[in-house]
């Protein structure tokens, strides 16, 4: 089966696309790369046969991949999992088996704006892991740009963990908190030393922090609010144009 969207949707639509329309009594999301090798399908299925309804592929090595996405992508499963309350596995990407009873929980989730990752994670069901080695890319050159990989970063963040919001909150009384020391120091030190006209840098270095801390809290609560907007719209997740099916029994 051949699904042929009405356009790119990015790739967490077309990933959902594909396990909505995926057959059978499981599913394995596989990227065309060949990175991920397909040789160890016979394990995650041999695990699934066991009993397990989730079987992550866990990367014990990134070949092929610059120090500075290794590190990043090292750092941001550990700072996710410290901020959501759903245990997200670490070195794991879209490949995995998913089984029947999965595939149908996903399929009832309605959020437009998805982190399947975190989805994956946040079913539940019985999983374990298997480990492998990925392998440089087989040939051409990702379109996954840090930029893109910020946003999904981002999108992971904002849709599993309300931490960020909380951290806004926390700043916010840290930083009134202080400027009302600072302003009982400027009073008692006006009725001990006089008014001078001094403190022209102290003043802009206060406002333009303040200004500063206001403008990423509502930054934050910006990216929160435009998740907020996107779910009312209550659009589709992916439309399809057409459904090539093979002529096969």
């Amino acid at each position: 089966m051949v699904i042929d969207l009405s356009r790119n949707f990015g790739k967490e639509a077309t990933l959902t696309a594909g396990l909505d329309h995926a057959r059978g009594d499981c599913a394995l999301p596989l990227d065309a790369d060949l990175q991920d090798p397909p040789e160890i399908i016979p394990e995650l299925v041999a695990k699934w046969k066991e009993g397990y309804d989730v079987v992550n592929a866990v990367r014990l090595s990134r070949d092929g991949e610059s120090w500075l996405k290794r590190a990043s992508a090292h750092a941001f499963y550990r700072v996710i999992n410290r901020m959501s309350d759903v245990d997200i596995p670490a070195d794991t990407g879209d490949f995995r088996l998913l089984s029947r009873p999965v595939l149908d929980a996903l399929k009832a989730i309605p959020e437009r704006r998805r982190f399947m990752k975190g989805l994956f994670a946040w079913v539940g069901f019985r999983t374990t892991n298997v480990y492998y080695h990925r392998e440089p890319r087989h040939a051409g050159r990702t379109k996954w740009n840090y930029w893109r990989l910020w946003n999904l970063a981002v999108e992971g963040i904002t849709s599993f963990s309300q931490v960020p919001l909380q951290l806004a909150a926390y700043l916010g009384l840290v930083v009134s908190l202080l400027a009302f020391l600072y302003a009982i120091w400027l009073v008692i030190s006006t009725l001990v030393y006089g008014n001078s006209v001094k403190g022209y840098p102290s003043m802009m270095v206060t406002l333009l922090f303040l200004g500063g801390v206001q403008l990423m809290a509502l930054g934050v609560i910006g990216e929160y609010l435009g998740r907020i907007y996107e779910e009312s719209k209550r659009r589709p997740v992916y439309l399809v144009r057409q459904v090539y099916h093979s002529n096969r029994n």
